[in-house]
């Protein structure tokens, strides 16, 4: 009797953890993916102040890059480059392009995840668009850069010995915070951040460059 009510618990348990965190994506994105992010939950990337020293004989893996987009947020999202290589340990920099297609000032969240799940808790972040809420006006478009590196420690774990590729995801939705009509968009403008705003030193040098190269 007692390994019966031991095992309806159990089953029960294992039920209600992924209604649990199906309802919580939906309640509160920035809440889940804080979740996400401390425990690794669903393959999300770590944080890091900085990448280790990258050995000259350190091996490479290939990074590609995915983007999404909810439904109900109007902007065109996607990569600026779909793959790089890098070697483990080494910093590397990389940029997503966002457009607002609407009519109205949008402010989006954006959460992320890498594949394979097991390969997570090696990817790390130092800086990314990702870590604040993103806003563009209306035809406006950003250039949003990501720092990140590959824990050398990935080499040596048996278990993810397969992975030659890791695939880092985005999907942007509308802020939870975003008022709607133009009127209530336009209190916030002054307040919002803007879309190419990252607080990273290193990240923020490397994007004004990137403009200065590309602007002319």
């Amino acid at each position: 009797m007692a390994d019966r009510r031991r095992n309806r618990r159990i089953a029960a348990l294992l039920v209600a953890v992924p209604v649990a965190m199906g309802a919580l994506a939906w309640a509160s994105v920035p809440l889940y993916r804080l979740f996400c992010q401390v425990t690794g939950f669903g393959g999300t990337p770590g944080t890091a102040a900085q990448a280790p020293q990258a050995a000259a004989d350190a091996p490479s893996i290939e990074i590609r890059f995915n983007a999404d987009i909810a439904p109900d947020l109007d902007w065109r999202f996607g990569p600026v480059e779909r793959a790089v290589t890098v070697r483990l340990g080494e910093q590397a920099l990389a940029f997503y392009r966002a457009e607002n297609l609407g009519d109205e000032p949008i402010t989006g969240a954006a959460v992320f995840n890498v594949t394979p799940l097991k390969a997570g808790r090696y990817f790390s972040k130092i800086d990314c668009f990702c870590f604040t809420e993103q806003r563009l006006e209306p035809g406006e478009s950003a250039d949003m850069p990501v720092s990140f590196f590959v824990d050398p420690e990935i080499a040596r774990d048996p278990n993810v010995r397969d992975v030659a590729t890791i695939t880092l995801s985005y999907t942007f939705f509308r802020s939870e915070d975003e008022p709607q009509g133009d009127a209530a968009a336009g209190k916030q403008a002054a307040a919002a951040p803007n879309a190419a705003n990252v607080t990273n030193g290193g990240v923020s040098a490397a994007l004004t460059n990137r403009e200065q190269t590309h602007g002319g």
